[in-house]
């Protein structure tokens, strides 16, 4: 996207379901699902794309892990479905070099686009020098982005947060230099400190000074909880684009609420169907067992969905084997209503 299609302050604000372009990527609309720690896998990005998202960033995956071709990393976190493109990959790291032979593997598998995460507040992450750590470390988060640009050749985006506590403007001023001087192609801003994770409310008039200030797409993250949140936040902010992320959660029907495919809530029978879809997809990606295990955090998104009962909730929890889980899910309707959700 280059300057003169940017929002300039009195200039209207394009509409959510507009497409836009970072780099040389053209994005069909301006709702983005944003990088999910342990959950943003391939069918997960999918399931969001289906439902209308303009791009799916994929959950944070080592520069490490694809610098050494972990066998585990490329299969699993580095699986992409040929439906879900174009697909932004989220690396995190600490090191300029590995990032760079990351990013290359990266564009390998069929990234469209890479995404840096510096903004990660979990300690096991900061420890590494990783993350939200690298807004204390300006010099060092250039060289990880010229790392990645270069080994790449793909547009690469950041994502950071305003800063590591609250007053602190350092992921602010970060995301500047990113912009003048690193080569990012788009930054993705959380405007909440660190220390504060998802608490308080995000400070979107910072966005808008962040947005008046560099000559690239702003994608606001944070507080995007509902349809409503959503477009506060998009209008608040003047941001280029708006990324989704818990309110996402088993809610893939906000995408079609925001980008006008549908005006009211998912029924009962699209949820039970979207939940087996997802039962379906976890265990063709992991297999009966580990997808038995792995679903566990996914039930409750769709339980309260469902407004089903709290045994109904608990048994899913406890269920052992997947086709017992799927007779709980389809057991939420009558058999006749036909359960079936396509791609």
């Amino acid at each position: 996207m280059d300057g003169s299609s940017l929002p300039r302050p009195g200039a209207a604000q394009p509409p959510l379901t507009s497409p836009f372009s970072i780099g040389d990527v053209r994005i069909a609309n301006r709702v983005l699902l944003a990088p999910l720690a342990g959950i943003g896998n391939w069918f997960v990005r999918l399931q969001a794309k289906r439902h209308g998202a303009g791009l799916a960033v994929s959950e944070m995956i080592s520069s490490f892990g694809l610098h050494y071709r972990n066998e585990r990393t490329l299969r699993e976190l580095m699986r992409i479905h040929p439906d879900e493109h174009p697909v932004s990959v989220q690396l995190f790291g600490h090191d300029p070099e590995v990032m760079r032979s990351g990013a290359a593997v990266a564009a390998e598998a069929g990234a469209d686009l890479i995404d840096i995460n510096m903004g990660c507040p979990v300690r096991k992450v900061r420890k590494t020098g990783a993350g939200v750590e690298l807004l204390a470390d300006p010099e060092l988060a250039l060289a990880l982005l010229r790392g990645a640009i270069e080994g790449s050749g793909l547009p690469v985006t950041v994502k950071l947060r305003s800063g590591l506590r609250p007053g602190d403007r350092s992921g602010f001023d970060l995301a500047v230099r990113l912009a003048e001087e690193g080569g990012a192609a788009a930054i993705g801003f959380h405007p909440r400190a660190a220390t504060i994770k998802h608490k308080g409310s995000p400070d979107y008039a910072l966005t808008r000074e962040l947005v008046e200030r560099i000559e690239l797409p702003v994608i606001v993250s944070g507080g995007l909880d509902d349809a409503d949140s959503v477009r506060r936040a998009y209008r608040e902010s003047g941001a280029d684009a708006v990324m989704l992320a818990r309110g996402a959660l088993g809610n893939p029907w906000l995408f079609e609420e925001l980008t006008g495919r549908r005006s009211g809530p998912p029924s009962r029978e699209e949820v039970v169907a979207e939940l087996l879809w997802t039962v379906d997809r976890a265990e063709e990606h992991l297999g009966t067992e580990r997808a038995t295990r792995y679903l566990r955090k996914f039930y409750p998104w769709y339980v309260e969905a469902l407004g089903a009962s709290s045994e109904v909730a608990a048994e899913l929890q406890r269920s052992a084997d997947l086709p017992r889980a799927r007779e709980l899910i389809a057991a939420q309707i009558p058999l006749s209503a036909g359960l079936t959700a396509s791609l």
